[in-house]
């Protein structure tokens, strides 16, 4: 009967392996208008990623130590990928600047922390505002990771309201500058060669930043213990005790915070592509765990609030790449990103992936939280994201200040 036959013609279909279709975190096509060579470039850093950074990170994830096997192997992939000025400093675009952080989010985060500050922070600080002798001092060494930054504003007590309340001081002595204070959670400096340290000169009132090297008198670096995220981020607690270094180290080209705030906002927008990263490897690494795993007889991927899961981590990636792609068009277009733009891309974009990071460490049940797996990872490192360059609440309120022409900081 046609009814029997309909049952047999079932009863072959689950019979038969189940083939999921291939996982694709960017559902949209978003990058789909990348050149040949631009997509060559984001292909060679996720192949590099998968291979060498991804099989050895969850170790020096759970020691908290940083992989230094891999600073010359990315040095030299960085080299053989980007453009350089005369300085020999990369100058990628806007757009090959955020594939960069994507593709590190979406794989090891801790690695993407490392580059930023080395790359964006402190050799972006050298380029923007050294003198020529800094610039070519530090920067063709740096370009080719043979020298290693680091940078350092944020303080014990000063985190989000640096730019009124910074404590660390500045003192011109002869020919030289002496500081004093504290700073926290500055990146790479256990083993940096400079550091790029904000400090309020005590003449002028005014921000103004200096390259101190280690080692240096006076210049003291403790490794902070016992973070649950970005745990193969090095961060430090740095003390400044009369630290004395030479005239010509102060940055000529920094007046005041406003001028701190400009590498911020360029910060901001890559730490909201790494966001997305994240939340794509989540994604990702989350549903290839459903489609292998089995309940009931059958893959959990076939459970309705699973897929519901699974289609709200997705929905998330998509709307958080198609903003960041939006906002390298506008990069592109003015030749700078906005504080405002950036920070609501950085607001948006980590919320998401807050939630995005939950979903996938959720539908993986008890095995979400064993690093084997990857998600729990991403999870935790995730909370880190979600604060550092400028939390949620402060950039929130950039933003509010900006449609509303209204104040709410105080």
């Amino acid at each position: 009967t046609a009814e029997f036959e309909a049952l047999v013609r079932q009863a072959i279909r689950r019979s038969r392996p189940h083939q999921p279709p291939p996982i694709n975190g960017d559902y949209y096509d978003v990058t789909a208008d990348l050149t040949p060579q631009e997509a060559a470039y984001q292909k060679q850093i996720r192949h590099f990623l998968e291979q060498e950074a991804r099989p050895i990170i969850n170790d020096y994830w759970e020691r908290g130590e940083f992989p230094k096997e891999l600073i010359r192997p990315i040095g030299q992939l960085l080299c053989d990928t980007l453009d350089a000025d005369g300085y020999q400093f990369p100058h990628p675009s806007p757009l090959m600047s955020g594939i960069l952080s994507l593709e590190l989010g979406r794989t090891e985060p801790s690695v993407s922390t490392f580059i930023g500050v080395h790359r964006s922070l402190c050799m972006g600080t050298i380029f923007l505002y050294g003198s020529d002798e800094q610039k070519a001092h530090w920067l063709p060494a740096m370009r080719r990771f043979e020298k290693i930054g680091s940078w350092a504003l944020t303080e014990p007590v000063v985190g989000s309201a640096a730019a009124a309340g910074l404590q660390t001081t500045a003192r011109r002595d002869g020919a030289e500058w002496v500081l004093n204070g504290e700073k926290k959670w500055s990146g790479n400096a256990t083993f940096a060669d400079v550091n790029v340290i904000w400090a309020r000169n005590e003449e002028s009132g005014q921000v103004n930043g200096f390259l101190v090297e280690r080692p240096t008198p006076g210049y003291h670096v403790e490794k902070l213990k016992g973070k649950i995220a970005k745990r193969a981020v090095e961060n430090v607690l740095i003390r400044l005790d009369n630290c004395r270094i030479p005239l010509d180290n102060r940055l000529p080209g920094v007046n005041s915070f406003r001028d701190v705030g400009k590498q911020l906002a360029v910060g901001r927008a890559g730490v909201a592509w790494e966001a997305t990263g994240i939340a794509m490897g989540a994604y990702e690494r989350s549903l290839a765990y459903c489609n292998q795993r089995a309940h009931f007889g059958r893959p959990i991927t076939s459970f309705q609030l699973v897929q519901a899961k699974l289609v709200q981590m997705l929905g998330n990636v998509t709307a958080m790449l198609s903003m960041m792609r939006q906002l390298t068009r506008l990069q592109e277009r003015d030749g700078f990103v906005s504080h405002e733009r950036a920070s609501l891309a950085k607001a948006f974009c980590s919320e998401k992936m807050r939630e995005t990071v939950a979903l996938a460490r959720g539908v993986m049940g008890g095995n979400g939280i064993l690093l084997e797996y990857d998600v729990a990872r991403l999870f935790a490192d995730a909370e880190a994201v979600y604060s550092y360059e400028g939390t949620y609440e402060m950039n929130t309120l950039i933003v509010g200040r900006a449609i509303t022409g209204i104040s709410a900081f105080v």
